[in-house]
């Protein structure tokens, strides 16, 4: 597989919420842990729904059993992985004098993604998203819903225009997937290569696998 040259690793935010599409969030955060990226891990309480109906995870309601599960989990060395709950208004993402170097949320709700583009502060994942709009840090959103609405296509258009990254989940087949862990990785290699981070996920377009 090929490598992608990147700038180094750093601190990423992704926030789960609970649109259908858990495999391609927490495929992100293994990731994203596997390439030396620090994670702050943000979930709503419909994410450990979804996450249960979709992965048959239980994502513990309490954050540091949730960072105990998923660091073990994904061998995150310690303090790679941190996790706050969703009121955890003294995280460090829930200020502008320490925010993370780029945020994701993915899968993105269309109920969130209209709270982002509102300007809304009503959770951490809310405050945390307007925060990296106002500092000037990469925000991506990875909607997974069908069909978009023109009230869904507005808000994304007023987030765009933002210079937030609207990066749904809508996996390619030009690589002949063999799998559904190949489409899942489909997505998490193009939210990856917007966070300029190195991966080895699946071939590049027009160059041999090796």
């Amino acid at each position: 597989m090929n490598t992608v040259d990147a700038r180094p690793c750093r601190t990423v935010a992704v926030a789960l919420t609970g649109a259908s599409g858990m495999p391609y969030g927490l495929r992100l955060v293994e990731t994203l842990l596997a390439g030396g990226c620090r994670v702050w891990l943000l979930y709503s309480q419909v994410a450990q729904i979804v996450a249960r109906q979709e992965m048959d995870l239980a994502l513990p309601g309490r954050p540091a059993e949730v960072e105990a599960l998923l660091g073990g989990r994904f061998g995150a060395a310690p303090g790679q992985l941190r996790v706050f709950g969703r009121e955890e208004w003294f995280a460090p993402p829930a200020s502008g004098s320490n925010p993370p170097d780029a945020m994701v949320v993915c899968p993105c709700t269309m109920g969130s993604l209209a709270s982002i583009a509102a300007g809304l502060a009503g959770n951490l994942i809310e405050r945390a998203a307007d925060v990296a709009i106002k500092e000037g840090r990469k925000l991506i959103l990875v909607p997974r819903e069908t069909p978009f609405s023109v009230l869904h296509l507005e808000n994304m258009l007023r987030l765009a225009r933002m210079g937030v990254v609207i990066l749904p989940a809508n996996p390619g087949f030009y690589h002949r997937p063999q799998s559904v862990e190949q489409l899942v990785d489909f997505v998490v290699a193009r939210i990856l290569d917007q966070l300029g981070v190195a991966h080895t996920l699946m071939p590049r377009w027009g160059e041999d696998e090796v």
